[in-house]
């Protein structure tokens, strides 16, 4: 496993620093500074003006807040939205959504017709957090810098950083040529930033010039930057309202060709970007501290082996972890548009093809359910197709449940590809 040294830790921050972060630390310095000397040479008669300000200040922004309680208060709740109350600060979250408006949405309706991020269908790394005690720092992961901990929040488990710092997920492989990242990412502060580099040595040349991931609440973007700052190659606003709600963040690597996604929005799309392959990705929390606390979860890493035809002609079945459902349920979610499109597509190229829809899970849950509940989906994703225009003679299902795994279910890797659809050539 390659590891940073805190040289390569301080070169980042440094340069964070250099680009943004001195501009914003230094302005609020300034302006502490400035209100402390204003008050202190303000004669006795300014002072009771003030003193007056203030108190008509307070009385404004305590009206202000009545009326924003009572606005929070009358809206109507999202079935999918996070509420409750952020485990570090004590700070009322009601409102964060995992991804706003797409709860009433289907596969292509919306932003959603032109979202194209497919995940890779080899799990490579994948951790939730589930396995870990809460207040211990997950041991799948190599922390290098900062103080960071598991947090239980709305039923799930997140790694909360309280400090700027890093840490390293290791992979057993380099990354591949095609591989994808997703992670959740919550901090609806106003200078946070979660960056995403290839771990690579010290002494690798021109380090700085290699391509991160970059998605920040401070600046209110998403997208792709040079490793030491000095260029934004691809960075784009993220919808509004985004930046106060839990993000999905996704990107797809193909070669130097790397998207990123923000929710259903693509923030970057850059033909010749620098990234890197090693076996282990590093994770930087940027302008981080007890009082702007911020947390990732669901951390997913998978390898993008080949294009579904391809499989489907060399190995007569393939399997698609692009197809998402709402949990314990049938219904088909909007973030499985693309990977529908490419199956409609495919039989529509190809007219003599005939598919057999198998969904699987993993061995999580009672067995019937779950041979019940694969069944309802692979006729879901039928459905879907024969109302797209595809035949429904040439399309077949079967639910297997937990009784076809590809890999041990002791795992989270191995429950994660286990939970799939596959087509069968028939």
């Amino acid at each position: 496993m390659l590891t940073s040294t805190p040289a390569a830790i301080a070169e980042l921050r440094n340069a964070h620093l250099g680009m943004g972060g001195i501009m914003h630390r230094t302005i609020r310095r300034l302006a502490a500074l400035i209100s402390c000397l204003g008050v202190l040479s303000l004669p006795a008669t300014a002072g009771a003006q003030l003193g007056d300000i203030a108190k008509k200040a307070k009385e404004k922004a305590a009206q202000k807040a009545k009326e924003a309680a009572e606005k929070d208060k009358n809206r109507e709740t999202k079935p999918d939205s996070k509420q409750g109350t952020d485990p570090a600060t004590g700070t009322d979250t009601s409102g964060a959504a995992a991804a706003p408006g797409a709860e009433s949405l289907k596969p292509g309706e919306g932003l959603w017709l032109n979202y194209d991020f497919v995940p890779g269908d080899r799990v490579m790394f994948f951790d939730d957090f589930s396995r870990d005690p809460v207040g211990n720092f997950p041991q799948r992961l190599e922390l290098t810098e900062g103080n960071m901990e598991i947090a239980e929040w709305n039923g799930s488990r997140w790694l909360r950083s309280s400090t700027s710092g890093s840490f390293v997920v290791p992979l057993s492989e380099a990354l591949p040529e095609r591989f994808t990242l997703e992670f959740d990412y919550y901090a609806p502060w106003q200078w946070n930033s979660i960056e995403v580099a290839c771990e690579l040595p010290d002494d690798t040349p021109e380090r700085g010039a290699y391509t991160k991931v970059v998605y920040s609440t401070w600046e209110k973007k998403g997208g792709l930057k040079r490793f030491d700052n000095s260029k934004n190659l691809a960075f784009a606003e993220l919808a509004a309202g985004a930046d106060k709600n839990i993000i999905h963040c996704r990107a797809l690597a193909d070669g130097r060709y790397v998207k990123v996604y923000a929710n259903e929005m693509r923030v970057a799309n850059f033909p010749s970007t620098n990234f890197g392959r090693s076996k282990g990705l590093r994770f930087f929390f940027v302008d981080t501290d007890a009082g702007r606390p911020a947390m990732i979860g669901n951390l997913r890493v998978a390898a993008s082996e080949k294009r579904l035809y391809e499989s489907l002609v060399t190995a007569g079945r393939v399997a698609t972890h692009g197809i998402f459902f709402d949990t314990g349920s049938d219904a088909i979610r909007p973030e499985s548009t693309p990977t529908l499109k490419e199956i409609g597509q495919m039989l529509r190229d190809h007219a003599e093809l005939k598919l057999s829809i198998e969904g699987h899970t993993d061995d999580v849950g009672d067995d019937a359910s779950n041979l019940s509940l694969s069944e309802k989906r692979a006729n879901a994703v039928r459905a879907y197709l024969v109302g797209s225009g595809i035949q429904g003679e040439r399309i077949q299902t079967k639910g297997l449940g937990e009784t076809k795994p590809v890999a041990p279910n002791t795992t989270p890797e191995g429950c994660q590809n286990n939970r799939r659809v596959e087509l069968v050539k028939i």
